[in-house]
């Protein structure tokens, strides 16, 4: 047998994690579809597949047509959606800052989303789009004051003003509830827990409409601003400035606050996406991996929240921050090994 050409050995070396990514791409999608369908057709009241289809379809089935329709599957879908959103935005603040611990979530987005709909609620009494709006401003503003502060310095010191300006917002939010009644008190908590209960289809449709435009253009500025990943020296030599890297984060920025809007700021998702799809592709960054990842950690938090204790209705968020905890000291333990 003749030896390999070098041509040849660099070509199966480049084959070898490509592979590898469509293999874990194409398990990510099915863990994902998976839980869809156990989200849709399991729990309490266990629904058909071919009852799936014939509801979908237009049958009215008494009871499981209202069930399936109202309850089961606008969750499914609002927790893919959100899920991936969040997951794909954490990912772009690890992937272009260099650091897994800055994820959207840490950097405080979620916390102004989070200060800006408690502000409406409390004070203001919205409800509806008004609030929604109101979160994603708050969101901007917030990464808008984070970046302002950090300057051009890179992506430690953003994480250090992004923990800064968190803390000082969640002041804002725990002010904000000494001066609310109790009533607008629980709905500004149930909102701060982050859950897929009040999911409804024209949540699902705009957040659907505004994820179809944003995604297009946050995969044009990942692969246009490639470079800025091997560091603001390298990316500046190959032409790509820093508005490039600005424009990613602001991408990051806006997929967080609209999926905070539509479902509450869910505790570590953003957070968690990122690293465990790296992991799972032997170290490689992949925003796709992330989004799936997002996305089946919502959909399973959703259905565990929901039928791991008899009836108790769980927030998502909560059982995300339950899993958030453990998984931050896993994360700081192989991050300092690997240092």
């Amino acid at each position: 047998m003749s030896a390999l050409s070098p041509i040849e050995v660099v070509r199966a070396a480049r084959r070898r994690p490509l592979h590898r990514r469509l293999m874990v791409l194409a398990g990510l999608v099915v863990g994902a579809v998976a839980a869809f369908w156990l989200r849709v057709l399991g729990g309490d009241y266990e629904i058909t597949f071919g009852d799936f289809w014939r509801i979908v379809g237009g049958a009215q089935i008494p009871g499981a047509t209202f069930i399936l329709m109202d309850s089961k599957l606008p969750r499914a879908v609002l927790g893919l959606l959100v899920g991936g959103a969040m997951g794909t935005g954490g990912a772009l603040f690890q992937t272009t800052l260099r650091n897994p611990l800055a994820s959207s979530d840490v950097v405080g987005v979620s916390s102004g989303a989070s200060a800006a709909a408690v502000a409406g609620l409390v004070v203001w009494h919205l409800s509806g789009w008004p609030l929604d709006l109101l979160a994603i401003a708050g969101a901007v503003a917030a990464a808008m004051l984070v970046r302002a502060l950090a300057g051009r310095t890179g992506g430690r010191r953003l994480v250090l003003a992004g923990v800064a300006v968190a803390a000082g917002l969640v002041a804002v939010i725990q002010y904000l509830f000494t001066r609310a009644d109790v009533y607008d008190a629980q709905l500004a908590l149930h909102w701060l827990t982050g859950s897929l209960s009040a999911a409804d289809w024209p949540t699902i449709r705009v957040l659907a409409v505004v994820l179809v435009a944003l995604l297009p253009l946050t995969a044009y500025a990942v692969r246009a601003g490639r470079a800025s990943e091997l560091g603001d020296d390298v990316a500046a030599s190959v032409g790509v400035g820093p508005w490039r890297t600005d424009a990613i984060l602001l991408c990051g920025v806006l997929l967080t606050a609209v999926s905070v809007a539509a479902a509450g700021p869910l505790s570590f998702v953003p957070f968690m996406a990122g690293p465990i799809a790296r992991a799972l592709n032997g170290g490689r960054s992949t925003l796709v991996g992330a989004a799936l990842v997002g996305a089946t950690v919502v959909v399973l938090a959703d259905y565990v929240g929901a039928y791991s204790l008899t009836g108790v209705d769980l927030p998502a968020g909560v059982v995300t921050g339950a899993l958030g905890a453990p998984f931050l000291i896993w994360l700081l333990t192989t991050w300092k090994r690997s240092a």
